[in-house]
Protein backbone atom coordinates (compact mmCIF):
# COMPACT_ATOMS: atom_id res chain seq x y z
CA UNK A 1 0.00 0.00 0.00
CA UNK A 2 1.44 3.47 -0.95
CA UNK A 3 1.72 5.99 1.70
CA UNK A 4 1.80 9.41 1.08
CA UNK A 5 2.01 12.93 3.19
CA UNK A 6 3.76 16.59 2.36
CA UNK A 7 5.55 18.91 3.92
CA UNK A 8 5.38 22.90 3.41
CA UNK A 9 7.79 24.92 4.83
CA UNK A 10 7.96 28.83 4.29
CA UNK A 11 11.41 31.05 4.49
CA UNK A 12 12.58 34.33 3.51
CA UNK A 13 14.97 32.90 1.49
CA UNK A 14 15.17 33.19 -2.36
CA UNK A 15 13.24 30.32 -4.77
CA UNK A 16 16.51 29.56 -6.45
CA UNK A 17 19.13 29.47 -3.00
CA UNK A 18 16.60 27.45 -1.38
CA UNK A 19 16.21 25.07 -4.61
CA UNK A 20 20.25 24.46 -4.59
CA UNK A 21 20.30 23.91 -0.90
CA UNK A 22 17.23 21.12 -1.26
CA UNK A 23 19.65 19.45 -3.81
CA UNK A 24 22.81 19.86 -1.71
CA UNK A 25 24.56 16.73 -0.83
CA UNK A 26 26.49 18.62 2.06
CA UNK A 27 23.66 20.41 3.36
CA UNK A 28 21.23 17.37 3.11
CA UNK A 29 24.30 15.33 5.13
CA UNK A 30 24.60 18.04 8.13
CA UNK A 31 20.86 18.74 8.07
CA UNK A 32 20.85 14.69 8.93
CA UNK A 33 23.99 14.33 11.50
CA UNK A 34 21.69 12.83 13.72
CA UNK A 35 21.16 9.45 11.88
CA UNK A 36 24.72 9.89 10.98
CA UNK A 37 24.11 9.87 7.09
CA UNK A 38 26.84 9.49 4.61
CA UNK A 39 27.13 9.83 1.08
CA UNK A 40 28.78 6.61 -0.08
CA UNK A 41 28.83 6.29 -3.76
CA UNK A 42 27.89 8.64 -6.75
CA UNK A 43 27.79 12.20 -6.10
CA UNK A 44 29.42 12.88 -2.98
CA UNK A 45 29.21 16.34 -2.54
CA UNK A 46 27.98 19.62 -4.16
CA UNK A 47 24.74 19.56 -5.93
CA UNK A 48 22.98 16.98 -7.20
CA UNK A 49 21.78 17.63 -11.12
CA UNK A 50 19.08 15.21 -13.86
CA UNK A 51 20.13 11.86 -14.00
CA UNK A 52 22.82 11.76 -10.89
CA UNK A 53 22.78 9.09 -8.01
CA UNK A 54 24.14 8.89 -4.82
CA UNK A 55 23.86 6.44 -2.22
CA UNK A 56 23.63 7.37 1.16
CA UNK A 57 24.68 5.57 4.76
CA UNK A 58 22.22 5.97 7.90
CA UNK A 59 21.64 4.49 10.86
CA UNK A 60 17.66 5.03 11.03
CA UNK A 61 15.59 2.52 14.42
CA UNK A 62 19.24 1.61 15.55
CA UNK A 63 19.48 -0.23 11.99
CA UNK A 64 22.88 0.95 9.18
CA UNK A 65 21.05 0.98 6.22
CA UNK A 66 21.62 1.77 2.24
CA UNK A 67 19.68 3.66 -0.37
CA UNK A 68 20.86 4.29 -3.72
CA UNK A 69 18.23 7.34 -4.79
CA UNK A 70 18.02 8.97 -8.43
CA UNK A 71 17.37 12.72 -9.27
CA UNK A 72 14.36 11.41 -11.99
CA UNK A 73 13.19 14.61 -13.09
CA UNK A 74 13.73 18.36 -12.61
CA UNK A 75 12.77 21.93 -13.67
CA UNK A 76 15.31 24.28 -12.70
CA UNK A 77 14.37 26.27 -9.77
CA UNK A 78 10.52 24.86 -9.79
CA UNK A 79 10.95 21.22 -8.64
CA UNK A 80 12.89 17.90 -8.98
CA UNK A 81 11.93 14.46 -7.78
CA UNK A 82 14.63 12.02 -6.18
CA UNK A 83 13.29 8.04 -6.53
CA UNK A 84 14.72 5.17 -4.58
CA UNK A 85 16.51 2.36 -7.04
CA UNK A 86 18.31 0.51 -4.28
CA UNK A 87 17.06 0.43 -0.56
CA UNK A 88 15.21 -0.44 2.25
CA UNK A 89 11.73 0.72 0.62
CA UNK A 90 9.30 -1.88 -2.16
CA UNK A 91 9.26 2.29 -3.71
CA UNK A 92 10.49 5.76 -2.36
CA UNK A 93 9.49 8.90 -3.89
CA UNK A 94 10.05 12.66 -3.03
CA UNK A 95 8.47 15.34 -5.14
CA UNK A 96 10.17 18.62 -4.10
CA UNK A 97 7.99 21.77 -5.20
CA UNK A 98 9.47 25.51 -5.11
CA UNK A 99 6.70 28.58 -5.12
CA UNK A 100 7.35 32.40 -4.57
CA UNK A 101 5.06 34.54 -2.60
CA UNK A 102 4.92 38.08 -1.20
CA UNK A 103 7.64 36.65 1.49
CA UNK A 104 9.98 34.54 0.00
CA UNK A 105 9.43 30.75 -1.05
CA UNK A 106 7.35 28.11 -0.45
CA UNK A 107 8.89 24.72 -0.73
CA UNK A 108 6.10 21.35 -0.94
CA UNK A 109 7.70 18.17 0.08
CA UNK A 110 5.28 15.58 -1.48
CA UNK A 111 6.23 11.74 0.07
CA UNK A 112 5.34 8.80 -1.65
CA UNK A 113 6.67 5.06 -0.17
CA UNK A 114 5.67 1.54 -0.05
CA UNK A 115 7.86 -0.19 2.69
CA UNK A 116 8.92 -4.10 2.52
CA UNK A 117 6.35 -5.21 4.47
CA UNK A 118 3.30 -8.02 4.39
CA UNK A 119 -0.37 -7.36 5.33
CA UNK A 120 0.92 -6.66 8.82
CA UNK A 121 3.49 -4.13 8.31
CA UNK A 122 0.83 -1.66 7.06
CA UNK A 123 -0.03 -0.25 9.77
CA UNK A 124 3.64 0.12 11.05
CA UNK A 125 3.46 2.00 7.44
CA UNK A 126 1.46 4.42 8.59
CA UNK A 127 1.82 4.85 11.98
CA UNK A 128 5.60 4.35 12.41
CA UNK A 129 7.28 4.86 8.90
CA UNK A 130 5.47 8.19 8.05
CA UNK A 131 5.65 10.12 11.58
CA UNK A 132 9.14 9.29 11.45
CA UNK A 133 9.71 10.31 7.75
CA UNK A 134 7.68 13.43 8.09
CA UNK A 135 10.07 14.62 11.36
CA UNK A 136 13.02 13.69 8.85
CA UNK A 137 12.25 15.87 6.31
CA UNK A 138 10.72 18.88 8.77
CA UNK A 139 13.80 18.85 10.61
CA UNK A 140 15.50 19.09 7.30
CA UNK A 141 13.80 21.52 5.91
CA UNK A 142 14.08 23.68 8.95
CA UNK A 143 17.70 23.06 8.47
CA UNK A 144 17.79 24.25 4.96
CA UNK A 145 15.66 27.41 5.46
CA UNK A 146 17.97 28.20 8.48
CA UNK A 147 21.34 27.19 7.53
CA UNK A 148 23.59 28.58 4.74
CA UNK A 149 24.85 25.79 2.64
CA UNK A 150 28.17 24.42 4.18
CA UNK A 151 31.55 24.49 2.43
CA UNK A 152 32.63 20.74 2.10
Amino acid sequence: MTVSFECITRTTLPKGELFDRARSIDAHKDSMARSREQAVAGVRTGLMSLGEDVTWRAWHFGVPLRMTSRITAMEVPDFFVDEQVRGPFRRFRHRHEFTEDAVGTVMVDRIEFEAPFGPLGRLAEKLVLARYLRNLIETRNRFLAAHPVPEH
